[in-house]
């Protein structure tokens, strides 16, 4: 085999060669073709003759008063056409891809922010973007940057600081947390209870993984207590507060989840503790250089406004936060 019959092999049809082609396969007419696909008659010809060569057969038969398809034109013509299909098809995602807020959005969300956010995140995506498919992933923290850095998530909704290499965060707010009584505690509905209260308090946990169990035993170490013995831990924040109305504990949650969770029992009460309170900074978190991070940020611009309503402090300038 000579070089220059190897260097033939290699030649591909161009998608100018193959529009070509369909349009006479379609026509049988070559200036019929020609006006279809908006190319002159000697273009169209020169083409279909480019396209024979290229491919080492005759894909048509020509006489003076009509054009054939011959038997390999026959079968190439259906091949070529769904090429052309394909071609627009792949454009047509292209196109969905470059506009902004369409397609799919895999966003992370740990367990004690989902319940107490999500209903401004749904609600502000179906009013304001609308053509974003929305996929939700409830996890803990690892295992959400785990799915952020390998790809299976898009962005996440959780407690920050991350420290992680390789991932923006996004901060929404500031939030405070609140402690959770039962009925007849001491410090049940008292406001202003000073950190070091928690010295002596049998705090109740969730279980190991949740950010929220790490929050909190970092706020007793500030409160000067060394130590937090656990007997009780619970799976998740609804279980956790029926164990406080239940008598066995106290607790601390985020203010978001107080409406929600303390309606679950009459038998509960809350406290706030004196300024600065102890509190948790809920942030999106993204991949460095994500190749639609100007949406994501957006997105947290959008969602920092929703956000007003609730019991937060919405953070207006996130970029000049370490």
């Amino acid at each position: 085999m000579t070089v220059s019959s190897v260097g033939a092999k290699r030649r591909q049809p161009s998608l100018a060669q193959l529009r070509a082609f369909a349009a006479v396969a379609e026509h049988l007419h070559f200036r019929d073709a020609a006006a279809a696909i908006g190319m002159s008659q000697p273009a169209l010809s020169g083409a279909v003759s480019a396209l024979e060569e290229t491919l080492g057969v005759t894909l048509l038969e020509r006489t003076t008063r009509k054009v054939l398809l011959s038997p390999a034109g026959e079968r190439l013509a259906v091949r070529a056409k769904a090429v052309l299909e394909e071609v627009g098809a792949l454009m047509e995602e292209a196109e969905a891809v470059r506009a902004p807020f369409t397609g799919v959005l895999r966003l992370g969300v740990i367990p004690t922010v989902a319940p107490y956010l999500l209903p401004t995140v749904l609600k502000l995506v179906h009013d304001r973007y609308p053509h974003l498919d929305l996929q939700v992933h409830e996890e803990q923290t690892t295992s959400l940057i785990e799915g952020l850095t390998t790809g299976r998530l898009d962005l996440l909704l959780l407690a920050v600081p991350l420290g992680v290499p390789g991932v923006v965060e996004l901060p929404l707010f500031d939030e405070d947390f609140v402690l959770v009584t039962p009925l007849g505690h001491p410090l049940g509905g008292r406001e202003g209870i000073p950190r070091e209260a928690l010295k002596e308090l049998n705090l109740l946990l969730l279980d190991e993984g949740h950010c929220l169990r790490d929050q909190a035993l970092d706020i007793c170490r500030e409160a000067g207590r060394a130590d937090a013995p656990v007997t009780t831990t619970a799976a998740g924040l609804a279980t956790l507060v029926q164990l406080v109305a239940g008598g066995l504990g106290v607790t601390l949650l985020p203010r978001t989840a107080v409406r929600v969770e303390t309606s679950r029992s009459d038998r509960l009460l809350t406290a706030s503790f004196a300024e600065p309170a102890p509190a948790r900074r809920v942030a999106l978190a993204m991949r460095t250089g994500a190749a639609r991070g100007a949406e994501y940020r957006e997105l947290s611009g959008a969602l920092r406004e929703a956000l007003r309503p609730l019991p937060v402090r919405v953070l207006d300038r996130p970029e000049n936060l370490a």
